[in-house]
């Protein structure tokens, strides 16, 4: 397809995909629970973090924890005993188990307590470099400021060259803003223009067949040039097209 062809194909597909009734199918499902701002970062990262295999797998999960964390995801963050992190001992997703789960919580609490929280640790990242490749590395550093070498498997580490999947959508669900109300733009210190793919099996291989992606391997170099393509059809939102390539890809067999 020439550029206007293909432009004109993705933003049905956006318009078609792209709808509240989208919440109910996927992770972000988990956030919207929610009404307070630090209930939503917090609910939408420990979601994104589990946010591979089955999607209702996910799903079920995700919500399992919440019902760990009494609901109240903020407030457990900062404040739970000792016991209380304890019973986070028998959550398991996959590889991702109980230990895991406790190092999270305990990581969340010094970036709420001695760093200002997800939303400014993000930020200061991005400010430092201008791009979500800054922002996502910047992160990463501060939460492993802990010891807990087993549970770096689960956060993405952009300085080794990770697409960061789980992490980009997570920024996507944080700072766009649009009229479907499926993302929650709380973030104002990111731009839109500067989210990048969250690049995944579904979205990596509509991605080739569109001609929008020529490297193989789903590394950040891909993420680098498949968002770099999709800003050419809308500079100022181009992860909108996430939701026309992961639709084609998971609910067209595209």
């Amino acid at each position: 397809m020439d550029f206007d062809t293909l432009k004109a194909f993705l933003d049905e597909k956006v318009e078609e995909f792209y709808r509240p009734e989208f919440i109910e199918t996927d992770p972000i499902q988990v956030p919207h629970r929610f009404s307070k701002k630090e209930d939503i970062e917090i609910a939408g990262f420990l979601a994104a973090t589990i946010a591979w295999g089955t999607r209702a797998a996910i799903i079920k999960n995700a919500l399992y924890l919440m019902q760990l964390l009494d609901e109240d995801p903020h407030s457990f963050v900062l404040y739970a005993s000792s016991a209380e992190l304890k019973r986070l001992k028998k959550f398991v997703h996959r590889t991702f188990n109980g230990d895991d789960c406790v190092y999270f919580i305990q990581s969340l609490r010094n970036i709420y307590t001695s760093h200002g929280g997800l939303q400014k640790v993000f930020e200061e990242g991005f400010l430092n470099g201008d791009t979500a490749w800054a922002a996502l590395a910047h992160f990463h550093g501060l939460f492993f400021e802990l010891p807990g070498e087993r549970t770096q498997k689960h956060v993405s580490n952009v300085r080794k060259g990770a697409s960061a999947k789980r992490l980009n959508m997570y920024l996507r669900w944080m700072v766009r803003e649009d009229k479907a109300r499926v993302d929650f733009a709380l973030w104002k210190g990111i731009p839109a223009s500067a989210l990048m793919l969250p690049l995944d099996v579904h979205t990596g291989n509509v991605g080739r067949k569109l001609g929008l992606l020529q490297r193989k391997s789903s590394d950040w170099k891909a993420v680098e040039e498949i968002t770099a393509n999709l800003r050419r059809f809308d500079p100022q939102d181009p992860i909108k097209y996430d939701f026309a390539l992961f639709g084609l890809g998971v609910f067209e067999k595209f």
